[in-house]
């Protein structure tokens, strides 16, 4: 829980901002206070992806999968905006460490322990799965250890168990280590995913370690297809039943009746000394704006009164009651989740991405990483590193000296076409140091699903947006290729149509962390900001009317030289015709 900053809100709807409670890939949360009294956790959706229709849906699946699934092991919805900005989704505070957080400060837990938390959890992902709906991002930081038993949370990127494909193309749900073979290779999610994310989730648990190592998610999710998990030092029994669970073949993985049963547990979790040491960690929330004050979390005279504010999702909050946990085979029937949304137009976008490629699997898989202070999932991954030139003076440019296989194409859904959505493979990515977002539009038409005259590319890493000093620089080229190989001499394709293998035309290296504007994004324009150069020779851009198609737009770490580079981010355009 920390202190609220000088540029937050003092309130959000008619509920009163106490304390900050973390921050999310989508935004931040707060913890909050009703008219009434009652403790609420507000997530506020960022003010710059509100334009980008998949985020947008990805919010509005949460508060409807939050809704309609009434749990004994969730946080229950309160109240919601999704009709104005700032958007955002209240649901009831519930106090305690999440599972990675007390992993973290008190070390390994027990076996004995760890076998009822693993009932537990089955039990709360089958009252999740009855009511049609998977989880899709279970992990030690989307599980509180409440006093009244594990809570699950985070539900964004949940969605309808017989929905298996991607809701994204190009993009995988979930958190490197926790995310299921199949998902990575075959991009299909379903309940069995949710089983293998829940053992790998316990062996954290278990071990005191990343399940799969840490390090760069693309090495990460490498062993994840290809290597055992990590279970050195755990009791037979525990270890033989995780390792079931994180079967790389998702039939051969118990069901969760299955891995209840198995648990064989004889009393509720919550009596469990040692859990209930755990559960009792959770720092005390003040209950109102002076204790708030008081405690620092609040500056004084920070914002002015409310104003009355209606929930916007329905009637009034119901009470559900939270009983302790006890082991149970019975399921409730499944409800339907409401539809999602219609597809909105597509307008200016902002894309989260942190982009790599499971060797061997022979897909590339886009890791999108929420919440900054999760890099590398859980420990072991390396500090953000600069640029080998980062004492000095970055190349002018970078030289067209490869082959490049990096690839965008617009989406065969329909909806997400409308939307300018794509799948990106790239080859031979490296892991950026912080989460990547990406804009792309047309510079005349921000709206437009399609590019018709010039190009507006912006880009940042996220999280470094909000440091209070600088990391040591870090040179970023763009790459803009176009749809088929240009003849250098009539800057159009050839007669005969090729594929473009080169990395196309370029921009010139800049510090990410410095050359932006307020907001951290570094803003081109193509064609003017960039060119194209081979061995000591340069071409001016071409106008992306010469080649109407699907261009592929690279983001380039670039190092002691103008060929020492490294591709670490991949998005695109359709260019149509005018």
């Amino acid at each position: 829980m920390d202190a609220l900053k000088a540029h937050d809100p003092a309130h959000i709807g008619a509920y009163t901002l106490l304390a900050r409670l973390g921050a999310g890939g989508m935004g931040q949360v707060y913890l909050g206070r009703s008219p009434g009294g009652r403790l609420v956790a507000l997530k506020v959706i960022r003010d710059e992806i509100t334009d980008h229709p998949e985020a947008l849906a990805r919010f509005r699946r949460e508060v409807e999968t939050v809704r309609a699934v009434r749990s004994a092991y969730t946080a229950n919805l309160i109240d919601a905006s999704l009709d104005s900005t700032p958007l955002w989704l209240a649901t009831e505070y519930v106090a305690g460490p999440t599972l990675a957080r007390a992993v973290a400060e008190h070390g390994p837990v027990p076996a004995g322990s760890a076998l009822r938390l693993l009932a537990a959890l089955a039990e709360a992902l089958a009252s999740v799965h009855a009511y049609g709906v998977t989880h899709r991002d279970l992990k030690p930081h989307n599980v509180i250890l409440s006093p009244r038993g594990p809570l699950l949370i985070d539900f964004g990127i949940a969605r309808g168990a017989a929905d298996t494909a991607l809701t994204r193309t190009g993009l995988t749900p979930g958190t490197p280590g926790y995310t299921a073979p199949e998902v990575l290779t075959r991009e299909q999610v379903g309940p069995e995913a949710d089983v293998f994310a829940l053992g790998a989730t316990v062996a954290h648990a278990v071990t005191g370690r990343a399940p799969f190592g840490g390090g760069a998610g693309h090495a990460v999710s490498y062993r994840v297809v290809h290597e055992d998990i990590d279970l050195a030092g755990v009791e037979p029994a525990p270890a033989a039943l995780i390792g079931e669970c994180v079967a790389k073949d998702p039939g051969r993985r118990p069901g969760l009746d299955e891995i209840i049963a198995r648990c064989a547990v004889t009393s509720a979790l919550t009596e469990d000394p040692y859990y209930a040491r755990l559960a009792g960690q959770g720092e005390a929330a003040p209950q109102d704006l002076p204790a708030a004050v008081a405690a620092g979390l609040v500056p004084p005279g920070h914002g002015a009164r409310p104003v009355a504010s209606q929930p916007t999702v329905g009637p009034g909050y119901t009470p559900t009651a939270l009983p302790a946990y006890a082991p149970t085979l019975a399921l409730s029937g499944p409800t339907a989740v409401p539809a999602r949304p219609p597809a909105r137009r597509r307008t200016a976008w902002i894309v989260t991405l942190a982009v790599a490629v499971v060797v061997g699997s022979g897909t590339a898989v886009a890791v999108r990483t929420w919440g900054g202070q999760e890099q590398q999932a859980h420990g072991g991954g390396a500090a953000p590193s600069a640029s080998p030139v980062a004492q000095g003076k970055p190349p002018a440019y970078i030289e067209d000296n490869r082959i490049s296989r990096d690839y965008w194409l617009l989406s065969d859904d329909p909806d997400e076409a409308a939307h300018g959505i794509g799948k990106c493979t790239l080859i031979g990515a490296e892991s950026p140091p912080y989460d990547v977002q990406t804009s792309v539009r047309d510079a005349v038409d921000p709206e437009s699903a399609t590019v018709r005259t010039k190009v507006k590319i912006s880009f940042r890493f996220k999280e470094a947006s909000w440091l209070s000093e600088k990391p040591a620089p870090y040179y970023v080229s763009v790459g803009v290729k176009p749809a088929h190989e240009i003849d250098s001499d009539t800057g159009r394709p050839f007669d005969t149509l090729m594929e473009s293998k080169n990395i196309g035309y370029t921009s010139k290296p800049v510090d990410a962390y410095r050359a932006g504007d307020d907001s951290g994004f570094v803003e081109l324009t193509y064609p003017d900001d960039f060119h194209k150069h081979v061995e000591g020779r340069t071409w001016n851009a071409i106008p992306v009317t010469n080649d109407p198609g699907d261009w592929t737009v690279v983001l380039y770490h670039v190092k002691s030289s103008p060929t020492d580079y490294q591709s670490f981010g991949c998005t695109g355009f359709r260019v149509g015709s005018s």
